[in-house]
C-alpha cells in the first residue's frame, strides 16, 4: 500500500472531465483487458464506486460507466473491460495504447460502498464477469477487514480463461507485504466456471441454493442476521441474485438507508 505522491501534478481537464494517460495495458483474452492510468490529486472516491471513462471520438465525448478497480489511496486508476468488436466505445477502447489519452469523470458515485451496509459478520462480494472490478478495490481496503471477520469473493465466469485476476486474489494479494498479515487469514476467493470443467463449476445463484457454497467455503449458508452482501455483474443474474437474497429476508440497502445487500447496476455493456 502506498500513499499518492504529495506533489502529482494535475491532470489536464477537460469540463467534467480530467484528460489522464494510459500507464499500462493487458490483454488477458480476445474477451477481456485491463488498463490503468494517470490519476489527477483532485480525484476522491470510496472504494467500489465508478467513474465514467471514455474517449474523444468525432469532436464528443463516447463513454459509459467503468467500476474503479484499484484502491482509493493508490497513484494510479485502473479498469477492467470486456471487449465488444461492434460496440461504440469498447471496439476502439480495446485497441488503446500506452501513451495515449483518455477521459475519467470527476464525480465517482455508486452503491457499492461500505457505509450502505449494516455492520455484519462476513461479507460477501459476488461478482459475474467484469463485474468483479469494483470488489477488485474493495479487497484491497483496510476497512473491509476491520469491519467484518470473513470477506468471500466469488467470480463466476464463463470459461476458465476469464478469471483474470485468479492469481491477484489467491496468491499476491494474501503475500501483499503492506496489506497479507490483515488480509491472509480473512480473504476467501471462490471462482466458479459455468462452461468449461473446473474445480467449481456452475452460476453462483446454483451453488448458493443447493449449498454447495457453504459447504466448499466451510461457513453457514446466507443470513440476513449475519452475512452482508455486494452484487455486481450482468443484468440477469444481477436480478437473480437479488431476489434469491430477498426470499432469505434480506434488504436492499443504500447509504441513505444501510441494509443487509447492495448491488450496482451500472454494468459495461458495449
Amino acid at each position: 500500500m502506498t500513499d499518492a505522491p504529495l506533489a502529482a501534478p494535475p491532470s489536464k481537464a477537460r469540463g467534467a472531465f480530467y484528460v489522464e494517460t494510459v500507464t499500462y495495458v493487458h490483454h488477458w483474452t480476445d474477451t477481456l483487458f485491463t488498463l490503468r492510468t494517470t490519476r489527477d490529486p483532485g480525484l476522491r472516491f470510496d472504494n467500489g464506486q465508478f467513474v465514467m471513462l471514455g474517449l474523444e471520438v468525432n469532436g464528443k465525448p463516447l463513454l459509459r460507466a467503468y467500476s474503479i478497480a484499484s484502491a482509493n489511496y493508490a497513484d494510479e486508476l485502473e479498469f477492467y473491460s470486456i471487449k465488444v468488436p461492434d460496440g461504440p466505445l469498447t471496439s476502439i477502447l480495446m485497441n488503446i495504447k500506452v501513451g495515449d489519452e483518455i477521459l475519467v469523470g470527476k464525480k465517482p458515485t455508486g452503491t457499492l460502498v461500505l457505509d450502505g451496509l449494516r455492520p455484519g459478520k462476513n461479507l460477501y462480494l459476488m461478482g459475474t464477469g467484469t463485474g468483479l472490478a469494483p470488489f477488485l478495490s474493495l479487497v484491497r481496503d483496510p476497512d473491509v477487514y476491520e469491519r467484518f471477520e470473513k470477506v468471500i469473493v466469488t467470480h463466476t465466469v464463463r470459461e476458465v480463461a476469464d478469471l483474470s485476476y485468479r492469481q491477484f486474489l489467491e496468491t499476491d494479494l494474501p503475500n501483499d507485504p503492506d496489506l497479507g498479515e490483515m488480509v491472509s487469514p480473512k480473504l476467501i476467493y471462490y471462482p466458479t466456471v459455468t462452461r468449461e470443467p473446473f474445480k467449481t463449476e456452475g452460476r453462483i445463484t446454483d451453488l448458493i441454493q443447493s449449498g454447495k457454497l457453504s459447504q466448499d467455503i466451510g461457513l453457514p449458508q446466507l443470513d440476513p442476521a449475519r452475512d452482508r452482501v455486494m452484487l455486481c455483474g450482468g443484468p440477469s443474474v444481477l436480478a437473480d441474485l437479488k431476489q434469491l437474497l430477498l426470499d432469505r429476508g434480506y434488504e436492499e440497502g443504500s447509504v441513505a438507508k444501510p441494509g443487509d445487500f447492495v448491488l450496482e447496476r451500472a454494468f459495461v455493456e458495449t
